[in-house]
């Protein structure tokens, strides 16, 4: 079992990786803003801090010591202020020697994935990039560091009872499923449309978000400097009311 930070273990997402995360008997610390929102019956380590106020090295200290860092905090609305979030974690991290560094995982969106074998991506058309760049500058941040990292790119997520990771789609840097062939030669703003019609197949549970990050943890494994998509069964469409309205992390 593994030496785990979670980081906004508050949230809808992080609420969930810590339960499985303490079920499955990892050491846990839990790093939040507000300690007493935790919800959990099980023990966690708890570091109470503000990731907009924690400097690198304060970061460093509470992240040294620990196996995996799963980051939950911050909301891609919150534009430039998400980007410097992301910026100051990841610097703290860097900040430890590699050998001390933990495998961390990051969330962005479905948007950041390569849509077909052209390299568009959601984030490239109208009104979607206009919401999500965030997820690109993080991406690109990542991409200059030497962290052991993987980017968590779901579509909605939804608190729902978990599908399985036996039955997800899961991919690496591309989406998850198939794009319709003739949907392939639909110019840039056009392809908006399809964008939005494949979304339905993209919105998962928060649990099995949080059970395919737990699942891999492992130093240099597959998922390593990648993007991962997953999506639900063939056939399986879920519901999100205004998925584009009102952003968080994933799209």
């Amino acid at each position: 079992m593994s030496r785990l930070i979670v980081v906004g273990a508050t949230g809808a997402l992080g609420s969930e990786v810590l339960r499985l995360a303490l079920a499955a008997g990892h050491q846990v610390t839990a790093l939040v803003r507000t300690p007493s929102k935790i919800q959990t019956e099980a023990q966690a380590t708890e570091e109470q801090g503000d990731l907009r106020f924690l400097s690198p090295a304060d970061l460093a200290r509470i992240i040294g010591g620990h196996d995996a860092l799963i980051n939950c905090a911050g909301h891609v609305a919150e534009g430039q202020a998400f980007v410097e979030l992301i910026d100051r974690l990841v610097t703290g991290v860097e900040s430890l020697p590699i050998a001390a560094q933990p495998v961390c995982w990051f969330l962005a969106g479905v948007a950041l994935l390569d849509i077909d074998r052209s390299g568009r991506r959601g984030i490239d058309l109208p009104r979607v990039g206009s919401t999500y760049w965030p997820h690109n500058v993080n991406f690109e941040r990542l991409g200059r560091s030497c962290l052991d990292w993987r980017l968590l790119c779901p579509g909605p997520m939804v608190r729902q009872p978990a599908i399985g990771m036996n039955r997800l789609r899961i991919s690496l840097d591309t989406w998850p499923l198939r794009v319709p062939a003739i949907a392939r030669a639909i110019p840039g703003p056009l392809f908006l449309p399809v964008f939005a019609y494949m979304i339905p197949h993209v919105i998962v549970p928060y649990a099995d978000a949080a059970a395919l990050m737990l699942a891999n943890l492992d130093r240099g494994g597959a998922m390593a400097h990648h993007r991962v998509g997953l999506a639900l069964p063939a056939g399986m469409r879920g519901k999100k009311a205004r998925w584009v309205a009102r952003p968080r992390n994933a799209a």
